[in-house]
């Protein structure tokens, strides 16, 4: 049985998070557990994606502004943030791909705009060739920031190790007693560490801290990664006709920024946009300049590019 303490604390640090402030805590049923999402606003369905080792907390700086002109749903991914963590979870790339889909139909969504973030980006790339595959489903536009693409060499070496039996086993009993490693981490996805907002850290820790299995889930990611990345290469070509935008932050360490110009060939309608000095979090490191891109990639593809919403 579950602990009704222990879910009180869990329920008692969700509601202290910044990102609730700004939208509605919701939950759905996906394949029998629980994914938390968050939702705000009106207007056109925007599905955001967040990385490994993230959650919805990624866009507390980006859905006041986004709501103004889209309605938004930003996910927890089962196994991470503050979704349930179910034994045996298939994490394959096409399988996470697959729940997000499912959250579509759950939520009753018929046409909408997809983001994704690093990982997110590459379950985000997936999602939109199976739904290219569903005439019930409409996909108006792919937003990718620094999306985990095969034309970036990082972590192909470390991911494997991880993802081994032994590897992913010192991992996990190594990571308990390294938290205070964390704020290391941290400032080396920013830019310029002295812009990492207050509470970040605190903010990403809680879901690791109060709910188990998440280190678990991101070793889960990465046991799959190199064949992921090759089944991602093929599906790809795919995605051409989709109208894309691609974002990064040219001091990117996670995935490389020389690799947006070999993906962007892949589109015969994409934009690029890189801000400079930034690292692997532009939404949080700049967002007021993060939340104009986008929505003027929005406005654009609805055929209001002139008409910027009054967001910012």
């Amino acid at each position: 049985m579950s602990d009704p303490a222990k879910k009180n604390d869990v329920n008692s640090t969700r509601a202290q998070l910044p990102e609730t402030s700004a939208a509605e805590e919701r939950f759905v049923q996906i394949d029998g557990a629980r994914m938390r999402y968050l939702q705000a606003g009106s207007g056109p369905p925007l599905i955001l994606l967040h990385g490994l080792m993230a959650y919805s907390f990624s866009w507390r700086f980006n859905i006041p502004a986004l709501s103004r002109y889209a309605t938004v749903y930003a996910i927890d991914q089962i196994g991470a943030g503050f979704s349930d963590r179910p034994a045996q979870l298939d994490c394959h790339q096409r399988a996470v791909a697959e729940r997000v889909l499912k959250f579509v139909d759950a939520v009753g969504i018929t046409s909408f705009d997809l983001l994704g973030t690093s990982h997110g980006g590459a379950v985000a790339m997936m999602a939109a060739a199976l739904c290219a595959r569903r005439p019930d489903l409409k996909l108006r536009s792919l937003i990718l920031v620094a999306p985990v693409n095969p034309w970036s060499p990082h972590g192909r070496r470390l991911a494997p190790f991880l993802g081994s039996p032994i590897g992913s086993t010192l991992f996990l009993r190594a990571v308990n007693h390294m938290r205070w490693t964390f704020p290391y981490w941290l400032a080396r996805l920013y830019g310029d560490p002295k812009r990492i907002p207050e509470g970040t850290l605190e903010g990403y820790e809680a879901p690791v801290v109060s709910v188990p299995g998440s280190f678990e889930y991101a070793i889960s990611i990465v046991r799959h990664w190199t064949e992921d990345l090759l089944e991602l290469e093929r599906t790809i070509p795919q995605l051409a006709s989709i109208p894309t935008l691609l974002i990064w932050g040219s001091a990117d360490p996670a995935v490389y920024v020389h690799s947006a110009d070999r993906l962007r060939l892949n589109f015969q309608h994409c934009d690029l946009v890189v801000y400079p000095g930034v690292g692997h979090l532009p939404y949080e490191e700049v967002p007021e300049q993060f939340n104009k891109t986008l929505l003027g990639f929005l406005a654009k593809q609805a055929g209001d590019a002139d008409h910027v919403p009054m967001a910012l």
